[in-house]
């Protein structure tokens, strides 16, 4: 024990530079792990993979559903806006038809809305001459 005591004493003792510099970081040795180490590291990194990967491919079947349920109330919506737009089809050539069916009657009040302006402008004309004739007969009245 007192030998190595005496080596230690002896034995130059390695001092590593001092450097000014902060930035700069020794290396240290790189010591290999022992194989029972590597065989659970290995172990443990594919069961962390195995995990991740089913997470993501998890997500990705969570958003082919998605996609697919979003589709489905998409055609449900076309399908409900289709039937909208045959009831509204279907309601116009109704109303063409009765438009068609009432066309006769309208012509008739646009002929009697004629006739009318052209009995109210004969009434004005009317009235016109007949104040002339009343104007005249009072002036010969007066004579």
């Amino acid at each position: 024990m007192a030998a190595a005591a005496a080596e230690a004493v002896t034995a130059p003792r390695r001092e590593e530079p001092t450097r000014d510099d902060a930035a700069v970081e020794t290396a240290e040795e790189a010591k290999e792990p022992a194989e029972g180490d590597i065989t659970e590291l290995c172990r443990d990194m594919f069961s962390k993979m195995a995990t991740y990967l089913t997470g993501e491919l998890t997500a990705t079947s969570e958003d082919y559903k998605l996609l697919e349920n979003m589709n489905k109330l998409t055609s449900l919506k076309y399908l409900e806006m289709k039937d909208i737009a045959i009831n509204i089809s279907r309601n116009l050539k109704d109303l063409n038809q009765k438009y068609a069916g009432l066309q006769p009657y309208l012509d008739q009040i646009n002929v009697i809305e004629e006739q009318v302006a052209a009995l109210e402008q004969a009434a004005y004309k009317l009235d016109a001459y007949s104040k002339k004739l009343e104007a005249k007969y009072k002036k010969l009245e007066k004579r």
